[in-house]
């Protein structure tokens, strides 16, 4: 497909998404990446902090399957999900329409998954997690709990791209949050 084209349709497509109306929330997460840190906001006043590991692949934010960094932007909550792995799994709609468009504009992903993710975007529904950007990001607990582990999860970063609480403050964490809840990732 040309491009030219397809660029129109990304423009629609993002002024659309911009026009539809969003549900008032109460609370809304911020992560910061170089901080280690989860704020949980209302209202913009800090209510909690949690410390975070996040993605083990660096600094800068989430361009391919396979990277291991955590995704950089605004995304929201989509899924919640008890796991034997990480305890608790609440999953993030990643891949975004700006992460689809950049994975589109750098040749990673083609126009039809461009589209499936736009698609997704304007009907407010969870994106495809099967293009080259990747997917299965969330927050996440860290499983069953050793020393080891808590020692770990307290110095380094260690995930494939998702941000992890420990087991107990994501238990407290899923109290003030929903589906639809924004979780906002910086550096």
């Amino acid at each position: 497909m040309p491009r030219k084209p397809l660029k129109c349709f990304f423009i629609f497509v993002l002024f659309v998404c911009i026009s539809l109306p969003t549900n008032a929330e109460q609370y809304q997460i911020l992560i910061n990446k170089n901080d280690k840190e989860l704020i949980l906001k209302k209202s913009n006043k800090i209510i909690k902090k949690y410390h975070v590991a996040t993605g083990k692949g660096g600094k800068g934010t989430k361009r391919k399957r396979g990277d291991s960094k955590t995704p950089l932007g605004v995304y929201r909550i989509s899924k919640f999900n008890k796991s034997h792995r990480f305890h608790y799994f609440i999953q993030l709609d990643y891949p975004n329409l700006i992460d689809a468009w950049y994975g589109f504009k750098n040749e990673i992903i083609d126009g039809k998954d461009f589209k499936r993710i736009a698609h997704a975007y304007k009907k407010r529904v969870f994106p495809p997690q099967d293009t080259n950007l990747g997917g299965q990001i969330g927050i996440h607990g860290i499983g069953k709990i050793t020393k080891q582990k808590l020692s770990i999860h307290q110095e380094i970063n260690w995930t494939n791209g998702c941000i992890a609480l420990t087991n107990n403050d994501i238990n407290d964490l899923i109290k003030y949050i929903k589906i639809g809840t924004t979780v906002i990732i910086k550096e």
